[in-house]
């Protein structure tokens, strides 16, 4: 390994005085993500109800005044909604991100695997409705289901949980398999 350059050594007064390490930002603090902006993105993404910019910056790790740039730039992609002004607060903008799902889907895959996966999604939702003798996952009361067939509240929760996500694959699928107005339903798309 080579000597570094003379300018870039420490004189004898720079080494005589130990660095102070408590001085130094934590690491943790350095390296909390990928990047500012996936953060910012995590943290709108979690949010189910209006909130200020100051808590979407706690929630990212992150400052106010970043946050502010940030929500208003996502604001104006569409992946957030202001609901207030004063304070101003925004909230996840779901159709936005359904719309972004059904994109990804016709770019991931064609139209017969689409249909393939909605078949199986199908099958798996009518497996549930028969499981809890309902039509949707609403109509079950998880508590009185769960002392009807003896099995813990949580396990109940979770099939119902599932179902649930069951019926929102299929409403992904179906929209990926609508014809747009550029009948490009059967073909992937370049991103």
């Amino acid at each position: 390994m080579e000597e570094p350059r003379p300018e870039l050594k420490a004189d004898p007064d720079e080494r005589r005085d130990a660095p102070d390490f408590d001085e130094l930002v934590p690491l943790e603090e350095l390296v909390t993500g990928d990047r500012t902006r996936d953060d910012f993105f995590d943290a709108v993404l979690g949010l189910d109800s209006p909130t200020t910019a100051s808590d979407v910056a706690d929630l990212a790790g992150h400052g106010v005044d970043a946050a502010r740039e940030y929500l208003e730039w996502f604001e104006r992609l569409g992946v957030v909604a202001q609901v207030t002004d004063s304070p101003a607060t925004y909230e996840r903008n779901q159709e936005y991100l359904n719309w972004r799902r059904v994109q990804r889907l016709r770019d991931q895959y064609t139209e017969d695997e689409l249909i393939d996966l909605l078949e199986k999604t199908a099958e798996r939702d009518e497996a549930f409705a028969e499981e809890f003798g309902a039509e949707f996952p609403d109509a079950v009361t998880i508590t009185a289901h769960a002392a009807h067939i003896d099995r813990s509240i949580e396990e109940v929760w979770r099939d119902v949980s599932a179902w649930k996500t069951v019926r929102r694959r299929i409403s992904l699928l179906e929209r990926a398999l609508q014809t747009d107005s550029n009948d490009t339903a059967g073909q992937r798309t370049t991103a």
